[in-house]
């Protein structure tokens, strides 16, 4: 049976983002925060309306380069109160520019790939789940990912949020074993 992952139904926004992005190995520490950041403001809101304001969140967020993003004053928090296009939730806003500055220090430390990818040795975790149902929403890694995360300065990174962060990121592979971007994403993997 070739079907794809079932909570990606039949949206062509969704299936497009399951069939392109989810699940891929992410290493540009860059792109990896932008989907942290996003991860974090889905908290208590649906994915595919994260992705329908996708576009207005990298226009707000300068194309969600970190050392922008932490230059960010009042002014910036303001104009993105008022931008339609986004999730407009302050504390969400200013979690994206505490993240900016976390993000500089482990980058110019580590790497903020380095940093993430450690967490797994360098290799996604490669798990076998044949239904929706057998994929948890949270692990004993994802928990001590968002405690480090939360040390370093980051918020709005709970252990589900970083859970579905490792998923978007290629960090696990959780496609079901009936997906056909199962095997293709297991075959990306450094």
């Amino acid at each position: 049976m070739n079907e794809r992952c079932e909570w990606c139904g039949t949206d062509p926004i969704y299936v497009k983002y399951h069939d392109e992005e989810w699940g891929v190995p992410e290493y540009d520490g860059r792109a990896l925060w932008e989907k942290l950041v996003l991860d974090g403001f889905q908290a208590g809101l649906s994915w595919i309306t994260i992705l329908k304001k996708r576009d207005a969140f990298r226009d707000g967020f300068n194309g969600f380069d970190p050392n922008q993003v932490a230059e960010f004053g009042e002014n910036d928090i303001q104009r993105l109160l008022k931008n339609e296009g986004i999730v407009r939730h302050r504390g969400k806003i200013e979690a994206a520019i505490k993240g900016a500055r976390a993000w500089q220090s482990i980058e110019s430390d580590i790497g903020f790939s380095s940093y993430l990818w450690n967490f797994v040795d360098g290799r996604p975790i490669q798990n076998q789940f044949h239904l929706r149902e057998q994929v948890p929403t949270q692990t004993p890694l994802s928990v001590m990912i968002s405690k480090d995360l939360k040390k370093r300065g980051f918020n709005f990174c709970g252990p589900t949020i970083v859970y579905a962060f490792m998923e978007a990121c290629g960090l696990v592979n959780d496609h079901q074993t009936t997906c056909p971007r199962h095997a293709d994403v297991q075959k990306l993997a450094r």
